[in-house]
């Protein structure tokens, strides 16, 4: 299991939940030296290094953040878009 970012964040990118994540799992940080962050609409949360610490859940402004057995029926398909994510981020797409 893991935490999903879901609609909420679209189009507003708080990094708070960036700075804070432990693990460094969500990504892109808006300090990055690559374009990245003002390319894509959301954030998102790697499946594959996710600790399931939960801190970044209540520190999000705008309640995007779930664990995945959580995240709304109508935000379940954020599951594979955080994920598909990191897929295309780890094969250089």
């Amino acid at each position: 299991m893991t935490y999903v970012i879901c609609e909420p964040c679209v189009d507003v990118k708080d990094s708070v939940c960036v700075d804070i994540c432990p693990c460094d799992s969500i990504r892109p940080h808006p300090l990055d030296e690559s374009d990245e962050y003002n390319e894509v609409n959301q954030l998102y949360i790697d499946p594959d290094t996710c600790i399931e610490c939960g801190v970044c859940e209540p520190e999000c402004p705008v309640e995007a953040i779930f664990f995945e057995d959580d995240v709304p029926e109508k935000w379940e398909h954020y599951i594979e878009i955080n994920a598909d994510y990191y897929k295309k981020q780890k094969n250089g797409v």
